[in-house]
């Protein structure tokens, strides 16, 4: 007679997982998990992690820690497992327990969320209890960040702890079965936040009033996620026109939501990688190629390419289904200040802007504008990381030796905290010249800090003595953290490093507007060689004179002075600009102004000699149409340039390019592509003289946002035998500062 076979001996592990794992829908999975694999145990919320004590078979409970690491729900993020084994229990039934603070580090919190597709498709069924409900969420989707007050991520540390459920909702929240289980922002239309229209339309929806209001060409407030929108009719030059004029923003592109995939097709050309994009639970605005002018060109004007993306929220959904046409979405407020998301300040600040408003009584604890995203050398890159993606750590090449708070820059500004190797970063605040973005700077800060239960011992910063970043490092340096500096150039191409993963020597480009070098100069165009924590600049871009300093970033003209003079071409001879302000340029660019080694600058000068722009009205506008001008051209034939110097500093001498454009005939366009094209080769040649035995090349800074110029000198990198790298995760442009500054100081602590 056969025996029966043996009973494997039980084993029991504790678990302490680290990462993204709160209010990610990773309880409801491990609970299923564990039924499935007939273990017993317990999980629960901690302030620092999510802990496990798992008891079965020994092999059942490795298929658990196995399906954990491969199976965990998609918004979740795992850093890293401990693992300890623990007597067993004999415990037969797993429980999910009560969330447990405690003194340790809290847990990361977890970026907001689109809108799933199962939320949608309840939020447009009739026979679903939400249907119509501008609230609806569940574990897989909805506001994390923007409503936690504190750690660990429970209801009653967010903002919906002001909205008690009703039993219909109590009953799906603890139900471990059930898709919303522990989702903090559980509601329904008896329970939940209320949609209001200002002013009031008697008997009529706040949804179908606002969307009378855009159909009849006026401009609505939305209240969003992290956020305020002001939303008009896209196909209304008239209204477009108009939120303009209200808002002061003359001619910076503006956003358009779209209500699916397919209408975002049919405005543009959405390649694989930009479908990917829009459909991805961030919802960023990504940058495509325009295919119809539906929209009006006074959403983008000048450009070939517009900003589109997908609803994110329920009222966004409900919107766009009633208004059935594309809307303008951009920030609510006032050009250069924050967004505005406390309500009483969004009537204050948007009076005159806004005709009516969609509020709701759901409070906004942080306010989070929206990121944008493109193709780039036939992959994604982040060009602002904020909604959908903020807080959301990220891994660094070499441990800090203490926390480590990293400030970023002046515009665009961006903080991480980092411990160990892993950084947080910020969300996007805004260009800090504004008092208003300064103290939202400070205030977003210390909620990040409080969250992350983070005392820095060290703060690290910019090397510009006037930006606010500085300020706020030496003034936190004088209450006892130690500080550290990292010049602006090297943090953009450790960033990039950083951001792929590289650790060894490489060659690294930094192509920007204006950064604070170390000899007095305004950097811009730099190549440096090295490791993390000891790039050493190798060459830059000849230098030439700023005249007006900051100014010259808004009359692209004067640069086209500058460079024209250096180049030996008389000014007025090119320049559709009154010869008395160009002799007075001159004399100021002789006399007062400092040395430049700008390429962001250049970009300028060259759109001007083209006569595609002289003023910019906003950040990067010539450079933007210069790019714009270059893709409707197919010509990559190459204009000369030279490589002067030796030894130690090599300098890349663009005079030769500059008559070379000034001498062709061929129009604009080609000019401009011919521009592009050269450029890239030139940094190609320069990075293959300089690369040694090295073959990764850092390509990063503001420059390299234009598509056209990073794809053209990955190419060209690519030719010359080496791999060329771009920033994908984090900014290419100083939003991507805080980051590099961390992976600086990481790699000078020797990695410990």
């Amino acid at each position: 007679m056969r025996g029966s076979a043996p009973t494997e001996e039980r084993t029991r592990i504790a678990l302490a997982i680290h990462g993204t794992v709160q209010g990610v829908g990773f309880r409801p999975f491990a609970w299923s998990l564990a039924n499935r694999l007939a273990l017993g145990g317990s999980i629960r919320n901690a302030t620092d992690a999510v802990l496990v004590e798992i008891e079965g078979e020994g092999r059942a409970v490795e298929a658990f820690v196995e399906a954990v690491r491969r199976e965990a729900p998609p918004l979740a993020c795992i850093e890293r497992i401990e693992r300890t084994a623990i007597a067993p229990r004999n415990e037969r039934t797993f429980v999910i327990a009560p969330s447990a603070a405690d003194a340790r580090t809290p847990a990361p919190v977890a970026p907001d969320t689109a809108t799933c597709d199962e939320c949608v498709r309840e939020l447009f069924d009739p026979r679903d209890r939400r249907y119509g409900h501008p609230f609806v969420n569940c574990t897989s989707c909805g506001p994390r960040f923007t409503i936690v007050e504190a750690m660990p991520y429970d209801r009653a540390a967010t903002t919906m702890a002001a909205f008690p459920m009703c039993a219909k909702c109590r009953v799906e929240y603890e139900d471990p079965k059930n898709r919303r289980f522990h989702a903090q922002p559980i509601a329904c239309n008896d329970c939940g936040p209320k949609l209001a229209f200002e002013p009031g339309r008697g008997g009529s929806d706040p949804i179908s009033a606002a969307a009378a209001a855009i159909a009849e060409g006026k401009i609505v407030a939305l209240k969003g996620l992290g956020g305020y929108h002001l939303a008009c009719d896209a196909t209304n030059g008239s209204a477009v026109e108009a939120l303009r004029e209200r808002k002061r923003r003359d001619a910076k592109p503006f956003a358009v939501m779209v209500a699916d995939i397919d209408e975002a097709e049919q405005l543009g050309h959405v390649s694989d990688v930009e479908r990917t994009l829009l459909l991805s639970a961030a919802r960023p605005i990504v940058l495509v190629r325009r295919r119809s002018r539906v929209v009006v060109d006074a959403v983008a004007p000048g450009l070939d390419r517009i900003g589109l993306f997908l609803p994110y929220t329920p009222v966004h959904h409900l919107l766009l289904s009633a208004c059935a046409r594309p809307l303008v979405t951009t920030s609510a407020n006032v050009t250069e200040e924050p967004i505005a998301f406390e309500d009483d300040d969004a009537r204050t600040r948007l009076r005159g802007i806004a005709d009516a408003f969609v509020v709701h009584d759901r409070v906004i604890r942080t306010r989070c504008d929206d990121s944008i995203a493109h193709e780039v050398d036939g992959a994604p890159a982040v060009l602002r990381r904020s909604r959908g993606h903020a807080p959301r750590s990220l891994p660094l090449p070499h441990a800090l030796a203490k926390p480590t708070l990293a400030l970023g820059g002046q515009l665009k500004a961006v903080f991480a905290v980092g411990r160990s190797s892993t950084a947080v970063l910020g969300h996007h605040i805004g260009d800090l010249d504004d008092f208003k973005a300064y103290r939202s700077y400070v205030d977003a800060l210390a909620h990040l800090r409080d969250l992350l239960g983070a005392t820095p011992e060290r703060v690290v910063c910019d090397q510009h003595p006037d930006y606010a970043t500085t300020r706020l490092a030496h003034e936190l340096a004088a209450s006892g953290m130690e500080l550290a500096c990292v010049q602006h150039h090297e943090a953009h191409v450790a960033a990039c490093l950083a951001g792929a993963g590289i650790d060894r020597h490489a060659v690294g480009v930094a192509f920007d507007g204006a950064g604070f070098g170390t000899d007095g100069a305004v950097w811009g165009g730099e190549f440096f060689t090295g490791t993390l924590g000891t790039l050493r600049r190798a060459a830059h871009l000849r230098y030439v004179p700023l005249p007006g300093g900051d100014g010259a970033a808004r009359d692209p003209w004067r640069m086209a002075v500058a460079h024209l003079v250096d180049a030996g071409v008389d000014p007025t001879e090119v320049l559709d600009v009154d010869p008395s302000e160009i002799a007075l340029v001159s004399q100021v660019a002789k006399r007062l102004s400092p040395p430049t080694s700008s390429v962001g600058r250049l970009f300028d000068a060259v759109a001007a000699i083209l006569g595609i722009r002289t003023r910019s009205h906003h950040e990067a506008h010539a450079a933007m149409e210069l790019q714009a001008a270059a893709e409707r051209a197919t010509d990559d034939a190459r204009y000369p340039y030279d490589v002067a110097g030796g030894g130690d500093l090599l300098e890349l001498d663009a005079r030769p390019l500059i008559r070379a454009i000034v001498e062709d005939r061929s129009g604009p366009e080609i000019a401009a592509r011919r521009f592009h094209a050269t450029l890239a080769h030139a940094t190609a040649d320069l990075c293959a003289h300089l690369a040694g035995d090295a073959r990764d090349v850092a390509l990063s800074g503001g420059v390299f946002a234009n598509a056209l110029f990073a794809r053209l000198t990955c190419d060209a990198v690519r030719a010359r035998g080496l791999s060329p790298w771009l920033c994908r995760s984090i900014p290419t442009n100083d939003g991507g500062l805080a980051f590099g500054q961390l992976a600086v100081v990481g790699a000078r602590d020797g990695g410990v």
